[in-house]
């Protein structure tokens, strides 16, 4: 038998010693400053986000230091740092980011907005190398579109002149709006069900009961029943634990967002009673990272519920994400908890059999528990009264485009365009309905003649193709061409495609160049189609092409 070289024979370096890249001791001190001692490897993102926000960027140095401290090996930190968008990696001899950038959202609700100009007038004013002028995915503004983000402060109905006044006064700090705080939310019979079941007046099998006869179903997009999906992860074997998937990165999407800012412990109790039933030993809560408003107030408000001997200190733990939007997809999610990239794991099985560290874990959206104590104190039929025969229920919707007042609809479930429309003082001067989105990008491209079709899951809105998902509905009208909302949707999904499987990658891709051609090949795209439905790992790949579909099916005047 031959023998191995010698090479291969004796010890092994560590991973953590690896060549190439000199260990900087200043660089070392400082990581070491803002992460401690006690590192943990589901923990790499949020020391990341500590040295991000700490300087502006990750240098090559600070991201070896950070490598060296963690013990493991660069590739392992670097991989994951280079899937989000948020962190902003230099190499040796590059120059650093300036230290204020201004992010412009260029979704759809904000391109319809003016965006575009907005971007190039801001461009065009500024000094690069002063301030970076960055687009950006939805950021859940789109009521309030076109939307920005001058270093931490948000802005609404952005405009040059107002962006230029928040830099010169410096005025880049988080802006936290009004919301019920702790006291407020107890004068109101806050915690109070959480209270009846920890006392035994309330079961865990009357809760699951309850919420399955209400049809409260999951609002972040499956529209899986609650009641059923909290007794099937019960039903497997702990210990457990729970996540919360505040990660709205759907374009159109703001609902979720207006609930944190406004009402966060209608959430948090939901979330105590979800992780009370299923027994979880911790809630691991997954903020978006393009919500600073809400993680601020999360923060606070968890430390609220802390001091007031609530929750033990430490059950409720916040994540950030980092401008991923495959993690809303909730085993995407669950792998960057983890502190690894955001790769969707393949099905069977699901997170409620085998999650987050390995173990069963219920994962609930935030409108969802939002509803779940007022249904346990008001009742079953006061909730589904709210719906419509045969849509029980209401909901939150995201109303944004062509109308008088875009913003948060309560409205039953089945509710119609025409019907939200209206909800929202009719369209806007001088614009006529001509199509909407009836479930963000994801959902497709309907036309105004389809206006009264109810809006719930499945039934005659499945039937054409189109889901609700996250119940974000963005209005057309006759001043906007399809063909161009097509291609930012599009756009929009080939950028944020975790480019795990070829059919999403490649697929994506591929069907933005098939639909700027001059000439349009209907066979290549229809088979494009089919393979990303077919064979892509998750729902991305799999509706990506839902807008391109109804284009050719109701908009061909368009092309």
């Amino acid at each position: 038998m031959n023998e191995m070289p010698p090479s291969l024979t004796g010890p092994r370096r560590s991973v953590a010693k690896t060549k190439g890249r000199p260990l900087n001791d200043n660089a070392v001190a400082e990581v070491q400053a803002l992460i401690g001692s006690d590192l943990k490897r589901d923990m790499l993102i949020e020391y990341l986000h500590a040295i991000q926000d700490s300087h502006g960027h990750i240098s090559a140095a600070h991201l070896r230091a950070l490598a060296h401290l963690m013990g493991i090996g660069q590739a392992e930190v670097y991989e994951v740092a280079s899937f989000y968008d948020h962190f902003d990696l230099v190499k040796e001899g590059e120059t650093p980011p300036p230290a204020l950038t201004i992010r412009i959202c260029d979704g759809i609700a904000c391109m319809m907005a003016g965006a575009e100009k907005l971007i190039e007038e801001m461009r065009a004013g500024t000094d690069p190398s002063d301030i970076r002028i960055e687009r950006a995915p939805c950021m859940g503004g789109c009521d309030v579109a076109p939307a920005a983000r001058v270093g931490d402060r948000e802005v609404g109905l952005a405009d040059a002149q107002k962006l230029q006044m928040l830099v010169a006064t410096g005025d880049t700090k988080t802006l936290i709006p009004n919301y019920i705080d702790l006291p407020a939310y107890r004068e109101k019979d806050g915690y109070l069900q959480i209270q009846r079941l920890r006392d035994g007046e309330l079961t865990i099998e009357q809760v699951i009961d309850e919420l399955q006869d209400s049809c409260l179903k999951g609002l972040g997009g499956a529209g899986f029943v609650t009641g059923k999906k909290w007794e099937l992860v019960r039903k497997n074997p702990g210990p457990r634990l729970m996540t919360i998937n505040a990660d709205e990165g759907e374009p159109g999407t703001f609902k979720d967002r207006y609930h944190m800012e406004r009402n966060p412990h209608a959430m948090l109790e939901g979330a105590l009673i979800g992780a009370h039933c299923v027994e979880a030993e911790r809630i691991y809560l997954y903020m978006r990272a393009e919500y600073p408003a809400a993680i601020e107030i999360m923060r606070r408000e968890i430390a609220a519920i802390e001091e007031a001997g609530i929750v033990q200190k430490g059950f409720i733990e916040m994540r950030r994400g980092a401008g991923a939007y495959i993690c809303g997809e909730e085993s995407a999610m669950v792998e960057s908890i983890e502190g690894k990239r955001g790769l969707p794991r393949l099905r069977p099985p699901v997170i409620g059999q085998v999650g987050l560290f390995g173990r069963p874990t219920l994962n609930n959206n935030v409108e969802t528990l939002y509803w779940v104590p007022q249904i346990l104190g008001k009742g079953i039929e006061w909730f589904r009264d709210k719906g419509k025969p045969d849509h029980p229920g209401q909901r939150s919707w995201s109303v944004s485009g062509r109308v008088k007042r875009p913003g948060i609809v309560q409205a039953p479930a089945g509710s119609t365009a025409h019907e939200l429309i209206e909800a929202c003082g009719g369209m806007a001067e001088g614009h006529e309905f001509k199509a909407y989105l009836p479930g963000g990008a994801s959902g497709g491209i309907l036309p105004a003649s389809k206006g009264d079709v109810p809006l719930d899951f499945g039934g005659e809105l499945a039937d054409l193709g189109a889901f609700v998902g996250s119940h974000a509905v963005v209005i057309f009208s006759q001043t906007d061409n399809m063909k161009d909302v097509a291609l930012n949707l599009i756009d929009f999904f080939t950028h944020e495609s975790c480019g795990q499987c070829t059919p999403c990658r490649g697929g994506t891709e591929k069907l933005a160049q098939l639909l700027r051609r001059d000439s349009l090949d209907e066979d290549a795209i229809g088979d494009l189609e089919d393979v990303m439905r077919d064979a892509s790992i998750c729902g991305l790949g799999q509706a990506a092409p839902n807008p391109v579909r109804h284009l050719l099916t109701y908009f061909r005047e368009d092309l």
